[in-house]
């Protein structure tokens, strides 16, 4: 590791510490040359695999934006944002657990529908009015009524 004093090409590990949450290192460091003490930090890198979008395009997960249309479908409604989160946390495990270089788009939504079903039912059909991209009322009525036979089921 190079010096940030010195810029020495070569430093020495004094102290190795695991960090609070145990997904990262915490490293002591003095420079073979300049003897000064630094920091560093180590944890594993893992990459979220491309988007295949339904026009072919490809691009980085941002999973800011699909909080951002998780978050437009719970509006006003009684979901806090750790329950949000939890849903973007499980998305992305779910994204590093495929293996995968690619995902196409749609498995994405589908993701964030099962978890928002689960989740609250009124945040469930917004999504999937956006998702889906009803046309129109016969659509929407379709949708909830295959929502209310499944929820027939689980009582």
């Amino acid at each position: 590791m190079k010096c940030p004093f010195c810029l020495f090409q070569d430093s020495k590990v004094i102290d190795s510490r695991l960090g609070e949450d145990g997904t990262m290192t915490r490293r002591r460091r003095e420079c073979i040359q300049c003897h000064k003490r630094f920091t560093t930090y180590e944890k594993v890198e893992m990459v979220l695999p491309f988007v295949v979008k339904k026009d072919g395009r490809r691009e980085a997960v941002d999973l800011d934006k699909i909080r951002a249309g998780i978050r437009k479908a719970c509006e006003k409604r009684p979901i806090s944002s750790d329950q949000i989160e939890n849903i973007i946390n499980s998305i992305q495990r779910k994204l590093y657990e495929s293996g995968e270089k690619e995902i196409v788009s749609s498995r994405i939504g589908e993701y964030v529908m099962v978890a928002l079903k689960d989740l609250d039912e009124v945040a469930y059909v917004r999504f999937a009015s956006v998702y889906r991209q009803f046309k129109d009322i016969s659509q929407f009525m379709k949708e909830l009524k295959v929502l209310k036979k499944t929820n027939r089921k689980t009582i």
